[in-house]
């Protein structure tokens, strides 16, 4: 009988974006591997919030009904529910606490399998599922769903920790932190799980960094032509004190890149009827919001600005909505009138958007943006510039790089000490300059524009066959095969042993 085809183990984290983005991945490694020698099998945690769960449950039926690449076998295993962490001060610490409860049923179902495990996996709040795979005898990969950037800051994070002697959140405005392969780092951009040493999240942040040292290569969401200078600090060592980092892959930009859009939203339809760029996209992600303030200084920015707009605008967060918090209707969170003043140049989309689809859209002139790496990436891969109103995550690095490195970004000022607060008049002037500006914001934004065009280019060529992307993929491709090919003539030559334990004794007495 014919052995089953070895397989590839994703387990991936539930968050909406971080599912997409990591199954995207695990396919095209797939693809490259060879669909005729490899599948890809994903392991389902069960998301601790019941808008995750539909969320997950809909990733995995379009999983199952569409295997892109075509030919790409793909199956999903879901495991058994545990109950969720209590005590858990951050979502960065719950997260963390909640996968590592599920490794003995990653072990259970890893040896279970009937085809052979050529490697596992995971992302890098799951670094705890090294050991299981060390367990198992095969190899653990990370796959990064941020930035590079971001990568750098997790590597170096344990040095970090033995040598700044004040916490990031308490150090003076115009303090920076050294980060191998960026400018220097406002204190103030740091990721929010780092910003407190008191944080469980600090402690689960700088022991994953530690632990990314382990990983038998990084998969990371980026291409070389974007986070250059940060690739190669990591790939010299420099992150990681003059010891070698694990093999990195930028195999991005990692999105799904098959047709998935329905046509029939009506935001898009308005989108139809706009002139070509000239319409600012705001939109904060599926976990972020804006405050009752914040929506007022967005609002009045808007108005202020005189410029075409579609405002994607939740009332309340996920979890406020299914708590006890007061849920705000939309007329008392935006300004009076606001809705009749604008509504020859402005929609405001109270629901789910297109955002990929959107962006795309001939009509849009910039994007206003929480800088979500997804939403970055999506951004970059449509050439839209961006102006960052970051949140929470490592939101205020990516937004740092945006406009520091890689110069897509026009700067808004956010005031993060007041919970993130941008006034009407910055909104204003970042919405102008996106789309046309005047004076000096006419040149800040037609950089910003130029550099977007050049980053779209460059992602759609590194993705190309041949583009660098493509070449990075196939060279972690390449290991995973190498290493399973090794560990099946390792086998071949151990001797077989009896269930006793007892080795068999091959020639003369």
């Amino acid at each position: 009988m014919a052995m089953a085809k070895p397989t590839v183990v994703l387990l991936p984290v539930w968050a909406s974006g971080h599912f997409t983005a990591a199954l995207e991945a695990g396919k095209r490694l797939v693809a490259v591997l060879g669909t005729a020698d490899f599948s890809l099998t994903v392991l389902v945690m069960r998301p601790p919030t019941p808008e995750s769960t539909s969320q997950v449950a809909a990733h995995v039926a379009r999983g199952a009904a569409a295997a892109e690449p075509i030919g790409c076998e793909v199956s999903f295993h879901h495991l058994p529910a545990v109950d969720a962490p209590t005590g858990c001060t951050s979502v960065e610490h719950f997260t963390s606490q909640y996968i590592h409860l599920h490794a003995p049923h990653v072990r259970a179902a890893v040896a279970a399998l009937p085809a052979p495990a050529a490697a596992l996996v995971v992302e890098f709040t799951s670094t705890t599922m090294f050991d299981v795979a060390r367990e198992l005898g095969i190899p653990a990969y990370v796959y990064f769903a941020s930035s590079a950037a971001m990568l750098a800051v997790m590597l170096q994070l344990p040095a970090l920790d033995d040598v700044m002697p004040e916490e990031f959140g308490e150090m003076e405005e115009g303090q920076h932190v050294p980060v191998q392969g960026l400018p220097p780092v406002p204190a103030s951009c740091m990721p929010a799980s780092v910003m407190s040493r008191k944080s469980p999240s600090y402690a689960d942040t700088v022991y994953h960094g530690r632990r990314l040292a382990e990983a038998s290569g990084i998969i990371v969401n980026t291409a070389a032509e974007l986070e250059p200078a940060v690739l190669a600090a990591i790939n010299e060592g420099q992150c990681t004190g003059g010891r070698p980092s694990p093999p990195v892959y930028p195999i991005g930009p990692v999105i799904p890149l098959a047709d998935a859009t329905s046509g029939d939203d009506e935001c898009v339809r308005w989108l139809d009827v706009q002139p070509r760029a000239s319409v600012v996209f705001l939109c904060f992600g599926s976990l972020g919001f804006l405050n009752a303030e914040q929506v007022r200084e967005a609002a009045a920015g808007l108005e202020r600005s005189g410029q075409r707009f579609l405002w994607v605008l939740r009332s309340s967060s996920p979890a406020a909505a299914t708590a006890t918090a007061t849920v705000h209707p939309l007329a008392e969170l935006l300004p009076q009138g606001f809705l009749d003043r604008t509504k020859d140049r402005g929609l405001v989309w109270t629901s789910w958007a297109p955002q990929r689809e959107v962006l795309a859209h001939h009509a849009v002139a910039g994007f206003v943006t929480h800088c979500g790496w997804t939403s970055v990436i999506e951004a970059l891969w449509s050439g839209v510039p961006m102006a960052p109103w970051p949140l929470y995550a490592e939101q205020h690095l990516n937004a740092f790089e945006l406009v520091a490195s890689m110069g897509v970004a026009v700067r808004m000022d956010v005031d993060r000490k007041r919970n993130n607060f941008v006034d009407a008049g910055e909104v204003a002037r970042a919405v102008r300059c996106l789309v046309s500006g005047g004076g000096g914001e006419e040149e800040e934004g037609r950089r910003a524009r130029e550099r977007a065009s050049e980053m779209r280019d460059a992602c759609r060529s590194a993705v190309a066959q041949g583009g660098s992307s493509f070449a990075s993929l196939q060279g972690a491709a390449a290991a995973v095969r190498h290493r399973l090919e090794a560990r099946v003539d390792e086998q071949l030559r151990l001797p077989p042993r009896l269930s006793t334990g007892t080795t068999i004794l091959h020639g003369g007495d």
